[in-house]
């Protein structure tokens, strides 16, 4: 079979019955994104090493949103507001867009999804805004992984809405406490266990120990994960995404969670791309657009270009 003729893009059924469409590239790496949510549960490097982390408790089934994989934070981030926790986006049934409007250009040549979601009757009750969102879940050459957002207000009503967002992405590792995170050193943060009250990250790097739930504001374009044991860094760039969350339940808080094992905050780590501390505004006919890049390296990746002062004025665009 030539790799002209490796089928690229395949919609099957998932668990519990559920739709979900796989993206193939011809080196071997592939990104499986259930259409519950538009929700990237798996995304796996040319070896076939899994580089996100599902709870092996994860309940894929309505209303429960999947633990771990990509979860998308839409229209509300957290459980300040008047949503639950984490907006609706996540355990929403997506559809998958054919008749696409177009796209900004891609800078990679690679296999790609559509996906769209517009509010039901029961959504508009809640949260009574009219919107579409148009999600492109890209599988690069390379074995790049990239979600592309665009969020339109589409009322009739002339009013506009606002909302914050996040792509909620749990990294698989190796070892919690043999991670540490480049790029968010001296930067300020708001700490979720603490009310979110404002501090200063004093550390070079971020390493882990304990809980962790952070919210880092005006952050570099590129934050780098390096997984020591693995040898691995990821690798995320994003644009339009002032923000960067960190968190990990460590032991207390997993056992407190119902869908995630007791021990696994030991093999993940969550780093997300977030508009958080500002939210966003739209008028009816106004779009927003995001991205978020996620590669994966071999460790001896330079994190000297991670200098926040260096690459804070640069774009992916």
């Amino acid at each position: 079979m030539s790799a002209t003729e490796i089928k690229s893009v395949e919609i099957t059924t998932g668990i519990n019955g559920l739709e979900k469409v796989i993206l193939r590239e011809i080196h071997g790496s592939s990104v499986e994104v259930y259409l519950y949510g538009a929700h990237v549960t798996s995304w796996k490097n040319e070896q076939g090493e899994e580089l996100l982390f599902v709870s092996s408790k994860a309940i894929f089934k309505s209303p429960k949103p999947i633990r771990g994989g990509i979860p998308i934070c839409f229209p509300q981030f957290s459980n300040l507001g008047s949503l639950e926790q984490h907006g609706f986006a996540r355990n929403r049934l997506w559809t998958i867009e054919t008749d696409t409007p177009p796209f900004p250009p891609n800078v990679t040549n690679g296999v790609f999804v559509d996906l769209l979601l517009k509010p039901t009757e029961e959504d508009l009750k809640i949260w009574p805004h009219s919107f579409e969102y148009r999600l492109r879940v890209t599988l690069g050459p390379g074995g790049d992984l990239m979600l592309t957002s665009r969020i339109r207000n589409t009322n009739a009503d002339g009013k506009p809405f606002t909302f914050t967002f996040a792509y909620h992405t749990y990294f698989s590792v190796s070892d919690i406490s043999e991670v540490r995170v480049e790029g968010l050193e001296t930067l300020d943060y708001l700490d979720n266990l603490q009310n979110r009250e404002r501090y200063t990250e004093q550390g070079d790097a971020i390493t882990f120990e304990s809980e962790v739930d952070k919210i880092y504001l005006s952050t570099p374009t590129k934050i780098a994960i390096l997984d020591h044991e693995k040898k691995r860094t990821f690798v995320v760039r994003k644009d339009g995404l002032p923000d960067a969350v960190v968190w990990n339940p460590w032991d207390k808080k997993a056992k407190s969670i119902a869908d995630f094992g007791d021990e696994e905050y030991k093999h993940m780590l969550c780093v997300e791309a977030a508009a958080v501390e500002k939210p966003i505004t739209l008028k009816p006919g106004e779009e927003w657009k995001v991205r978020q890049e996620l590669s994966a390296v071999p460790s001896s990746y330079c994190s000297g270009q991670l200098d926040p002062n260096k690459v804070l004025q640069s774009s992916l665009l």
